[in-house]
């Protein structure tokens, strides 16, 4: 199941102890990256993340502390060996930012392809990682144009093996059948999946929101999310008119969202380097939401 990973906490700019906003998300082998700040690379070094893997890299938004850490990101997997082709994802209209950070990314070994998504909530796949992930995003509400992003992996229903031996079906055709394909038995029989399998499994959802104002839109697209991070850049609620004035969320707001959203878990991301000490607020904030985590740079689990 899925590996995610909080490769940095923090807002606007890198401190000495807390790298900018960044999450790997590892499955199969293969992972994904939302946003790529200044520093990036070092720190999925830092946490034991393999940029080898690296697959997608999806971008909630072009603010330099969410995506001036590419150059440097692609350089290194160039550097690594990298041939296979890359993936990014970014709101529509910012195609060309990318491309002109690659300027300085002379004779990459491999292909970047840049996809733009529209400004209206969607749904794509994400093949090169698992044919049963599904990957939403909505727009929210920043200053620019930003996107909060949902990864839903599909689970195969568990493979009965005693199913199997009852109907004389072969241990060599179990791998095809557990996949979900159809197989032709030697004396002509047809099995189905369905027959050597028990019921389907609920998936495992990750959601991602970061940069914008709070709205009863995001905690539907969270809606009965196992984790969900979500903005928290201050603790104090003297800072709420500011942050609705600069299109962000207090802790408080990311609580109150995962309430509603039914969410298992909560993890607050995206600090102001002003707030210094976020956990000062980690008792106040679970009277909102008690399964809330005032993450820090490394924070990590198994979906």
């Amino acid at each position: 199941m899925p590996r995610v990973c909080l490769i940095g906490t923090g807002g606007m700019l890198p401190l000495k102890n807390r790298w900018l906003t960044s999450c790997y998300i590892e499955h199969n082998g293969k992972a994904v990256l939302v946003d790529c700040g200044e520093g990036t690379q070092i720190a999925l070094a830092q946490f034991e993340c393999r940029i080898s893997r690296i697959e997608y890299i999806f971008f909630t938004h072009c603010h330099a502390d969410h995506i001036s850490g590419l150059p440097g990101l692609l350089l290194s997997m160039g550097n690594c060996s990298r041939t296979e082709p890359l993936d990014i994802f970014l709101p529509q209209g910012f195609g060309d930012i990318p491309r002109k950070l690659m300027c300085i990314c002379d004779k990459l070994p491999f292909e970047v392809n840049i996809h733009e998504l529209p400004s209206r909530q969607g749904l794509l796949t994400a093949d090169k990682i698992d044919p049963l992930l599904r990957v939403s995003f909505l727009p929210l509400r920043h200053s620019v144009r930003c996107l909060g992003y949902s990864f839903e992996f599909g689970r195969k229903p568990v493979f009965l093996p005693e199913k199997a031996k009852a109907l004389g079906v072969p241990v060599e055709y179990w791998k095809v059948l557990h996949s979900g394909e159809n197989v032709t038995l030697p004396d002509g029989r047809e099995v189905a999946p369905a027959e050597v399998t028990g019921a389907a499994r609920k998936s495992v959802k990750l959601t991602y929101v970061t940069d914008t104002l709070p709205f009863e839109g995001i905690a539907r697209f969270a809606e009965n999310s196992d984790l969900f991070i979500c903005e928290g850049m201050y603790g104090g609620e003297d800072k709420k008119e500011s942050m609705d004035k600069k299109g962000h969320m207090l802790m408080q707001d990311a609580c109150l969202l995962a309430q509603k959203a039914n969410a298992k878990r909560l993890w607050l991301t995206h600090y102001s380097p002003a707030e210094k000490n976020p956990l000062e607020y980690e008792c106040t904030l679970k009277t909102l939401f008690p399964n809330v985590t005032v993450s820090s740079d490394g924070e990590n689990t198994e979906l």
